[in-house]
């Protein structure tokens, strides 16, 4: 068998293993964090312009780390269907590319974009490439994801649900559907809360993992 081939199976095995990672959890980091709404938050979309988190103030997100060679990329199509579903109920999917795991992302946004545009249609915002592993490069939007819920992905297509108000929700692994009856019961159930609705801060909250 090839090298290659046997460095393939080795990833993929280490892809259905890993499903997610614990990330750190410093004084620090906690204080830093605590009491934070994730709309109050930064980044910069595909295109590299600066996005305020706040536009999206009393919707409900789904935060997903995206690639565009990972077995699990066929999962653009599932959310792609969960976006459109619930949007005019107040549902936004958040797709953050990234080559942390086999590398498995495309370098030139303008690729990513017309990959997931041609491929899968997808409508919802996407946020130029970053680094969702703990350490100094890491994005601060999943450093305080990691924070807030205790996890980081152990892979492509993790994904976080982030209430009305601001507060992480639950965390799946990659291989949680977008549109499994696990997911989808908790973004209805996200839905009807009030944006005003006290949340229980999410570390201290178990995180769903699949």
């Amino acid at each position: 068998m090839p090298l290659r081939t046997i460095a393939l199976s080795l990833v993929a095995l280490v892809a259905g293993t890993a499903c997610a990672q614990d990330a750190p959890q410093t004084p620090e980091l906690l204080e830093k964090w605590r009491n934070v709404s994730f709309y109050t938050l930064k980044s910069k979309s595909l295109e590299g312009e600066t996005v305020d988190l706040s536009q999206f103030a009393g919707k409900v997100t789904l935060v997903v780390n995206v690639a565009s060679r990972c077995g699990y990329t066929p999962q653009y199509a599932g959310l792609e269907k969960v976006y459109d579903q619930f949007k005019d109920r107040g549902l936004v999917v958040l797709g953050f590319p990234s080559g942390d795991f086999g590398g498995q992302e495309l370098d030139d946004p303008k690729a990513i974009r017309e990959f997931c545009t041609s491929r899968y249609s997808v409508s919802f915002p996407m946020f130029e490439k970053v680094v969702v592993k703990a350490g100094d490069s890491q994005c601060e939007v999943y450093q305080y994801l990691g924070t807030r819920t205790g996890k980081l992905p152990g892979w492509n297509f993790s994904k976080y649900l982030v209430g009305r108000d601001g507060q992480p929700i639950a965390f799946w692994a990659s291989g949680t559907k977008p549109d499994s009856k696990e997911m989808i019961d908790a973004i209805e159930k996200a839905l009807a809360a009030e944006a005003s609705a006290p949340a229980a801060p999410a570390a201290e909250a178990p995180a769903k993992s699949g």
